[in-house]
């Protein structure tokens, strides 16, 4: 009988060696065997186990996104461009001091904080600062503390490994902060049926962030220093509304990146990725961009809520007052919607050039009916 390959080999072969690698941290945390150095995956030691958690809950190996979506959504709620959609809503933090200390209108913070406070979790997962080490996901035990993180940046931090060593400090149940990649791996942590594992039931909160792309931070670094600049030094980075540069913000002011020279620094796993909403999240943030006037919505976040556990808290921060809260006007969805459908689209393409055939979609399933509709 031919041996079966391992896990570890498959992963490699399949994901590391193919650039599809999101630096998640799915696969690391859960034995000596896999580690980030210097933001890229690597495998210390061979291990034969063909049945590996790494591969498991890797968002780039093959996947069954429609089972997923059938044990974690109701079907009513499906859509093809953003995946299920309960309710969308314009939000931001009543908090002005949390506003002014958030990327753009809070809510995340805000709903990470009232979660905490009603003690629907215990401690919450984010990504933490640079600060001159690798990037790392952070466990955070108390809500006063999560303002220190309310920044983006725009590396990859491998929190879900975050989430995976958790046990070790105590932590009871978890809410975590995930971009579109790391809410498949989390998805398939919720739904894994591995004798034995039974981690996942301590998932309480996904909250999922809007993301087009993640930098590859050693060129994202040769690119800073153009600049004068360092990573450890960046306080916070957007891209404002209208305007085809990358803002990065220091204690000492600011400077504009074109964005022709930042897709450079983009990691090329992004470009084959579908999902620009955080599809497998309990609810999705991001920034509100949409309509002639960009500055009207400078400040609010776009709030897509997909579960009923995501239903709950945005219905609990509306009694509270943690959240103030819009209606989003008919063509913001529609915008949202369709950008999403060519983020697909645009992946699907490089999928098929990378894999060199329609029906090796590497990751992705030819036959999911969303995939299915795209690759038209």
């Amino acid at each position: 009988m031919r041996k079966k390959r391992s896990s570890q080999s498959r992963l490699k072969k399949d994901v590391l060696e193919k650039s599809l690698c999101t630096g998640c941290g799915a696969c690391v945390g859960l034995c000596p065997y896999q580690a980030v150095y210097k933001d890229r995956t690597v495998q210390l030691f061979d291990c034969d186990l063909p049945d590996g958690k790494c591969r498991a809950f890797c968002p780039r190996t093959p996947s069954d996104l429609p089972l997923l979506r059938e044990r974690l959504f109701d079907a009513s709620d499906a859509t093809d461009e953003i995946g299920p959609v309960k309710e969308y809503w314009l939000t931001r933090a009543k908090d002005e001091g949390l506003r002014s200390r958030a990327q753009h209108g809070g809510t995340v913070t805000a709903l990470l904080g009232l979660a905490m406070s009603e003690g629907w979790i215990d401690a919450a997962i984010v990504s933490g600062r640079l600060d001159g080490r690798e990037p790392e996901g952070l466990l955070i035990d108390r809500a006063e503390e999560l303002a220190d993180y309310a920044q983006s940046r725009f590396w990859a931090a491998p929190t879900v490994a975050a989430f995976h060593r958790a046990p070790e400090s105590g932590a009871g149940r978890l809410g975590i902060v995930a971009t579109p990649c790391q809410a498949i791996a989390l998805a398939k942590i919720r739904t894994a049926k591995i004798d034995g594992y039974r981690k996942g039931g301590s998932l309480s909160l996904v909250i999922g962030l809007f993301c087009g792309w993640t930098l590859a931070l050693d060129r994202f670094q040769n690119l800073l220093e153009k600049y004068q600049l360092s990573a450890s030094a960046l306080t916070g980075m957007d891209i404002p509304a209208g305007k085809n540069v990358l803002e990065l913000r220091t204690a000492g002011g600011s400077a504009n990146v074109p964005m022709d020279e930042v897709d450079s620094c983009v990691r090329e796993a992004c470009r084959c990725c579908v999902d620009s909403t955080a599809e497998f999240a309990d609810l999705s943030v991001g920034a509100a961009r949409f309509g002639a006037n960009p500055e009207e919505m400078r400040g609010w976040n776009q709030v897509i809520v997909r579960s009923g556990a995501g239903q709950k808290l945005v219905s609990l921060a509306r009694q509270r007052g943690v959240l103030e809260f819009r209606e989003a006007p008919p063509p913001a969805l529609v915008e949202l919607k369709n950008a999403a459908a060519e983020k697909k689209k645009k992946a699907l393409v490089r999928i098929i050039a990378k894999s060199r055939s329609p029906k090796n979609l590497l990751y992705l399933n030819p036959d999911d009916p969303v995939v299915r509709k795209y690759l038209k």
